[in-house]
């Protein structure tokens, strides 16, 4: 993909609605990476890493004095959701669309580029990473473990996420937790089919998975002052096999525990262990149980959330700090575990679609806003101007 080094508007709504016409779920983002790849490369960075922890990609641009290494994050994956936005850019791949608004947050963290090819970081280096298979929690740890990944490894990480529900281009920032840590839970009571017939043959868990999923929906419904949030959602259960002649040997209940602390994680954990436990113990049952999905806790470094709060202000954004994390998950919690940084969100207008509906289609005006605050942001913490002004001064 060619592209000018002064990018138009136009250029990048182009290349945003190519992501959206070919998005890739995660783990299969290859031809996502190429496209992001040639992009890159036309702003000439002084490394490309691909093919990290799978489909992942860094652009690294080096400043002309020793500093901190500074790392964007955007993310490559669609979700598998038809698309139904009705836009002439619809998904050509059936059944998959950039449901989240993945390809914004790609076009504005690649539209970085051109600026950085011509305008160096004052210090330090700056990397720009693409980040495979977020949607499934597993992606931002497969690239902070990935060896290449010492390369490149930040002092400073950022990312931002589109947030539908809020005015189009608010800043939203939170210290501390910004997003709920979480993982799945998958239970399997196990019985022993018989003959519907004669179910007293057999040891059905009907009435065992009735109060597992009862026992785990009511976990995190009370919260005493000072305690961690938890939160327990039931999203799957199945009894037996369809048929009408045979009473059911096996139940699945899956469920996602959350909570805003690490500790409330694994104490909620440890609580719906106990919960299924005793409920397969007094129905004569045994149990399986198995983890999924773990998502960290996203927790923001202070001074970095400041940061953002002060360049979004210089800009003339209205900036909100939030009084409650967000419930929803994010792996980028994995990078902060060794980089101070922040993850914050940009509204995308209060009648927009929810994030992973089939109607969602992220807007083209918050490419502009987005572009904006992440060069900002960057110019602060690579001192690109602020050392301009000292010196003159």
């Amino acid at each position: 993909m060619v592209h000018k080094t002064k990018q138009d508007p136009d250029s990048l709504r182009r290349f945003r609605r190519q992501l959206h016409e070919h998005p890739e779920l995660a783990d299969s983002e290859a031809d996502t990476a190429v496209r992001v790849c040639a992009w890159l490369e036309a702003s000439k960075p002084d490394e490309i890493i691909t093919g990290l922890g799978g489909h992942g990609l860094a652009a690294v641009f080096a400043g002309t004095e020793t500093g901190d290494t500074v790392l964007v994050r955007a993310d490559l994956d669609a979700l598998p959701i038809p698309d139904r936005s009705g836009a002439k850019w619809q998904s050509q791949n059936r059944g998959v669309s950039h449901a989240c608004g993945h390809d914004g947050h790609m076009t504005m963290v690649a539209a970085l580029a051109p600026g950085l090819a011509d305008r160096r970081p004052r210090r330090g280096r700056v990397v720009l990473l693409f980040q495979p298979a977020e949607e499934v929690g597993i992606g931002a740890k497969r690239v902070v473990d990935d060896p290449a990944f010492d390369r490149i490894r930040p002092d400073k990480v950022f990312a931002l996420h589109n947030l539908p529900g809020h005015p189009l281009g608010r800043v939203l920032v939170r210290p501390g937790t910004f997003a709920m840590g979480s993982v799945g839970m998958v239970v399997r009571l196990l019985g022993r089919t018989s003959h519907a017939a004669y179910p007293e043959h057999g040891r059905s868990p009907a009435a065992a998975m009735t109060a597992v999923i009862r026992e785990l929906e009511s976990l995190g419904t009370e919260r005493r002052p000072g305690e961690p949030r938890r939160m327990a959602t039931v999203v799957h259960a199945r009894l037996g096999e369809v048929s009408f002649g045979t009473t059911p040997g096996e139940a699945v209940v899956m469920a996602t525990l959350r909570s805003d602390t690490e500790d409330g994680l694994e104490q909620l954990r440890k609580t719906a262990m106990g919960c299924v436990r005793g409920v397969a113990t007094s129905n004569a049952l045994d149990i399986e149980i198995e983890w999924r999905d773990p998502f960290p806790v996203t927790v923001n470094d202070r001074e970095c959330v400041e940061l953002i709060d002060q360049v979004a202000r210089s800009q003339g954004l209205e900036v909100e700090t939030m009084e409650e994390p967000i419930r929803w998950s994010e792996d980028f919690g994995w990078f902060l575990k060794g980089a101070s940084g922040a993850l914050f969100g940009l509204g995308a207008g209060t009648d927009h679609p929810p994030l992973h509906a089939p109607e969602y289609d992220f807007p083209d005006e918050l490419i502009e806003v987005g572009l904006r605050l992440w060069r900002g942001l960057l110019d602060r913490v690579t001192d690109s101007r602020l050392h301009e002004k000292t010196d003159r001064g």
